[in-house]
């Protein structure tokens, strides 16, 4: 597809902060419908070093709590202050399972490269995710994937990279499909492979930080063909 909002982002700087394929890309495919209006209060649940939440609010007008277990709030409000968006997105040190936020705070939660971490609980949705989102809110996620679940029998390019136990992070359509639709408080709009792979990987791989370069030894021996991206669309009854 054509990036035309991730273009805008596509520096050295910014591709620097990158955690994972590039989050950019996946969110403006992910949010390509999108149906969350401008001016909502919105979750960037695994929001990294923030620079998804940038994007969320430049790009779509919203107001964004940035997220995120393993970022120093302190670091990001400096880099949202750096790219003019302070006070439009609030950085929050906070855990998926136990949020730290009022009952039903937010209009929607978008989740880019994170939630299979934590979502792969059955009961996650209704317990711990949507009591914060309002009623008729949005829930948009993108999660790396794989194009069929192969687990029992792992291809050794994928081992090259990555554990078994890493590896059980990555689902096809038809898990994640039965997952959320165990959801009782959910209906399930979207479950479906993504456009972006070998786009957001390339991206991903061009970086010098470690986990980068330890991706490097399965994409380049053919891994990438058993993977994929999953969208998941979700609103609250």
């Amino acid at each position: 597809m054509n990036y035309i909002r991730s273009q805008k982002y596509d520096t050295p700087k910014l591709m620097a902060k990158i955690m994972g394929p590039n989050p950019i890309k996946l969110e403006e495919e992910l949010l390509l419908d999108c149906k969350i209006p401008k001016g909502a209060t919105v979750c960037d649940l695994g929001s990294g070093q923030g620079l998804t939440s940038v994007f969320l609010a430049k790009e779509y007008g919203f107001r964004v709590y940035a997220a995120d277990l393993w970022s120093e709030p302190e670091e990001n409000r400096k880099f949202f202050r750096e790219m003019g968006v302070d006070g439009q997105v609030i950085p929050v040190k906070a855990d998926a399972t136990s949020l730290p936020f009022a009952p039903e705070f937010f209009d929607a939660v978008v989740s880019t490269d994170s939630y299979n971490y934590f979502g792969r609980d059955e009961a996650y949705l209704d317990e711990k995710l949507l009591p914060f989102v309002k009623k008729g809110g949005y829930i948009y996620i993108a999660i790396p994937g794989m194009k069929q679940d192969c687990h029992d029998n792992l291809p050794p390019e994928l081992l090259l990279s990555w554990t078994p136990e890493q590896l059980d992070y990555m689902h096809d359509v038809a898990y994640w499909r039965k997952t959320v639709g165990k959801a009782k408080s959910a209906e399930v709009l979207c479950v479906s492979d993504m456009e972006s792979n070998d786009e957001v990987w390339a991206d991903w791989l061009k970086q010098e930080n470690e986990y980068a370069v330890g991706d490097r030894k399965s994409m380049e021996a053919g891994g990438g063909k058993y993977l994929n991206f999953i969208k998941i669309v979700l609103r609250k009854k």
